[in-house]
């Protein structure tokens, strides 16, 4: 079996134990690159941000080469003062001796219930755990360990040619619910084998996140927890990409945007309770911004996601919507409306004008689990695509009962 994981990656282990945050689940994860790798994040733009966001977004600022990243679920470590940063520095100094590396050659991370003290008299031992755990196989059971509420794990991993050099991305990530952009709104880890600098990568990273992570929404919360990291070992030996504008740079770097693209689009999939995946498409728009506001605007809308729900054609959420998007100068003459999915495409709106639809012909249509709304705002060229679902029964209960 392929592996489509970090661990598709030549030189980097994974593996997961239960620490006992979780009864009788994997909850914590270890990536490891023994040979080091050059590595790039980006965070939540939360103003409460967990422990570990604020421990790896300082080791960006000083340190260009890592080995472990670790994860755990099932505590987010945030709004825990100033115990949970000193828990934190513990987690990564347990780390580095264990695995006879420097503590800031370690980056935490965690997820799950905020305000709740770290469980460190189970994480610390078992951090001993981890070394014998680790294998060339190991992605799998690590995208395991950092779910919380997924139904399912997130990954994926591609091969491609860099001269005479064969790259490899893999990768994981976990997010089903407190989604929504403003970075990445999950938790995801990337692999690759691609000699790079520091600078470049991180480069690379801000700007396929912007392109992909941050279209994504579930239920309009952007967590305190949201990190989006990627570790390059060099084992391909290519020649080391310093440039933005060199061919190789821009090779990788769609390689990487499909990374991201890929598992953007499976977190929105498996939004709490979803059953459709939801594409928002704007075109026509005033510019790009503003058609990524419209497009949020729409599907951010609880009213619009119980309607995909229902099967619902009602297009006069949608611009309702659109009309609350903060965008100026929106023309409700000029906007044009349809659904589309496997059963065909159906105009709700032209130009302003109403048209007529068979209801049962919609219902059928939306009872897809893959579902387009296109708007056309009639206006200049901006255009934008936002990845979402459908709000269920399903997701009230799941959040509801997500403590107890």
């Amino acid at each position: 079996m392929q592996d489509t994981t970090v661990t598709h990656v030549p030189g980097f282990l994974a593996g997961a134990i239960n620490a006992g945050i979780k009864h009788n689940k994997l909850d914590s994860a270890i990536i490891y690159s023994p040979s080091g790798a050059t590595w790039a994040g980006t965070f939540t733009r939360n103003q409460v941000k967990a422990a570990p966001v604020k421990y790896n977004q300082a080791l960006l600022k000083k340190q260009e080469k890592v080995k472990v990243i670790y994860s755990s679920s099932g505590n987010a470590n945030a709004a825990t003062g100033q115990k949970g940063m000193e828990d934190t520095f513990a987690i990564a100094n347990k780390i580095a001796n264990v695995f006879n590396c420097k503590p800031e050659e370690v980056l935490v991370n965690a997820t799950g219930v905020i305000g709740v003290p770290m469980p460190m008299d189970v994480i610390i031992p078992s951090i001993e755990q981890f070394p014998s755990a680790l294998t060339e196989q190991g992605g799998i059971a690590a995208s395991k360990a950092i779910m919380t509420t997924d139904t399912k794990t997130k990954t994926v991993a591609r091969t491609f040619g860099l001269g005479d050099s064969s790259i490899h991305i893999g990768a994981i990530a976990k997010g089903s619910g407190m989604i929504h952009p403003n970075m990445g709104t999950m938790l995801a880890y990337i692999t690759t084998d691609v000699a790079i600098e520091q600078t470049i990568l991180q480069e690379a990273l801000e700007n396929a996140v912007e392109q992909t992570f941050n279209h994504v929404t579930v239920d309009g919360d952007t967590s305190t927890n949201d990190t989006v990291l990627v570790l390059a070992n060099g084992l391909a030996e290519n020649p080391v990409i310093a440039d933005t504008h060199s061919i190789e740079y821009q090779t990788f770097y769609e390689e990487l945007l499909l990374v991201c693209e890929d598992l953007a689009k499976q977190i929105a999939a498996d939004g709490e309770g979803a059953t459709k995946f939801v594409t928002v498409k704007v075109d026509h728009a005033v510019n790009d911004d503003d058609a990524k506001r419209i497009a949020m605007a729409v599907a951010t809308s609880s009213l619009v996601k119980t309607a995909m729900n229902g099967n619902d054609a009602n297009w006069g959420r949608i611009i309702s919507a659109i009309g609350n998007s903060g965008t100026e100068g929106v023309d409700d003459g000029k906007i044009s409306i349809a659904f589309e999915s496997a059963k065909g495409w159906l105009p709700v709106l032209d130009t302003g004008v109403a048209l007529e639809f068979d209801n049962d012909q919609a219902i059928e249509l939306l009872k897809q689990d893959d579902i387009v709304i296109h708007i056309d705002m009639g206006q200049e060229n901006g255009h934008s695509e936002v990845w979402t679902c459908d709000f269920s029964q399903d997701y009230v209960k799941i959040n509801a009962d997500y403590r107890s």
